[in-house]
């Protein structure tokens, strides 16, 4: 064990990794307005560097934020001079990511002696992209598409699960829009196995393929994930380039062309919500909305985000119910009820409005 943790040090240091030392994760509790807008004054001092993995906007919610080393003690001060009562949530960041190496590293040495993909696993984009093509030689109603190419020219790839037919109606699953979430790719590579392996003997899978096609994109933003592993474990944008500025990326989640600019996103881009010059502008969500445009028959488009435990359905530009509300919702509370059954987890489920207000950053999504 002791020459493995070794191993994944070494590891880090080679590839160098940009560290996390002393870095904290506080877990904020507001009593009233005056303290959401207190923090949220906070939020706007760009020279702390503070990353708020849930953003203050209504005292209901509990407040997440990494805060680096440098900054620690000062936004304690704050907190405890505003009478904000706070937790801490993770004493050094950098030890929680030594055991995720660690972990990857003795999962890798498991699946080298057994030959078997590891589903409960984080693994590397060659990785990733391997066990697609063996998920599509294994299975003939599975194939590997490529939809497009990233901004660094790397190939997004797409599972297509199909019986049969042309054009049939279909559904389209992604997952890890934004990079540093691997628990999204990994949960999107387990739910393609399960899929693939229980079509033909599960009834309700068997029923779905047989009806619609499926598409699954599991790494949609391959250069922000690449850069996870070798750079910045806590990278969630894109890799292009802004004129005009030193700062990197995009946050593809707020570039679609669906209330673009509207709450939540950011023009600055040095912001980890910075929208992009404009809808649609980075080639990743170009490619997976130029793909949806031309099938012109998908049914549901799902996407997969980590933090918090929650079911949402459009709309976060707007507080406006969907037409197909009373379906959205009773889905979304059957599906909670069945995760609630399986695995005593809780799901909020509502309007990404309703559940986390008309804010699209407020869970950083």
């Amino acid at each position: 064990m002791k020459l493995l943790l070794i191993f994944s040090a070494l590891i880090g240091a080679s590839l160098c990794l940009e560290t996390f030392i002393g870095h904290q994760v506080l877990r904020i509790k507001t009593k009233n307005e005056e303290q959401v807008k207190q923090l949220q004054l906070l939020e706007s001092l760009e020279h702390l560097e503070l990353d708020f993995w849930i953003s203050p906007s209504a005292r209901a919610l509990p407040v997440d934020v990494r805060i680096p080393a440098v900054s620690v003690q000062s936004v304690k001060a704050f907190l405890e001079s505003q009478g904000i009562e706070y937790s801490i949530l993770i004493e050094d960041l950098q030890d929680v990511l030594d055991k995720e190496q660690q972990d990857m590293a003795e999962s890798a040495l498991r699946q080298r002696s057994s030959s078997s993909f590891d589903f409960g696993a984080y693994h590397t984009l060659d990785d990733i992209n391997e066990e697609l093509d063996h998920l599509a030689s294994e299975y003939s109603f599975v194939e590997k598409i490529q939809i497009g190419e990233s901004y660094e020219k790397r190939p997004l790839y797409v599972l297509k699960f199909s019986t049969g037919g042309s054009n049939r109606p279909a559904i389209w699953l992604d997952a890890g829009i934004h990079s540093r979430e691997w628990v999204t790719q990994a949960s999107a590579l387990w739910i393609a196995n399960k899929i693939a392996s229980d079509y033909g003997t599960d009834d309700s899978v068997t029923s779905l393929l047989d009806k619609m096609d499926l598409f699954l994109l599991p790494v949609a933003n391959p250069d922000g994930f690449v850069y996870t592993h070798t750079s910045n474990r806590m990278w969630r944008k894109t890799r292009s380039k802004n004129p005009g500025s030193v700062c990197v990326g995009v946050d593809p989640n707020r570039n679609w062309d669906a209330g673009f600019g509207g709450p939540g996103a950011s023009s600055n881009p040095c912001s980890e919500s910075y929208r992009g010059p404009s809808a649609n502008s980075e080639v990743e969500v170009k490619s997976v909305v130029d793909f949806i445009q031309n099938h012109g028959n998908f049914k549901a488009f799902l996407t997969l985000h980590s933090y918090s435990q929650l079911l949402m359905y459009p709309y976060g530009y707007k507080c406006t119910r969907p037409d197909d509300y009373a379906e959205l919702e009773s889905l979304g509370r059957a599906a909670a009820s069945s995760i609630r059954s399986l695995y005593g987890t809780t799901f909020q489920v509502g309007t990404i409005c309703s559940t986390i207000c008309e804010y699209l950053g407020t869970l950083r999504f």
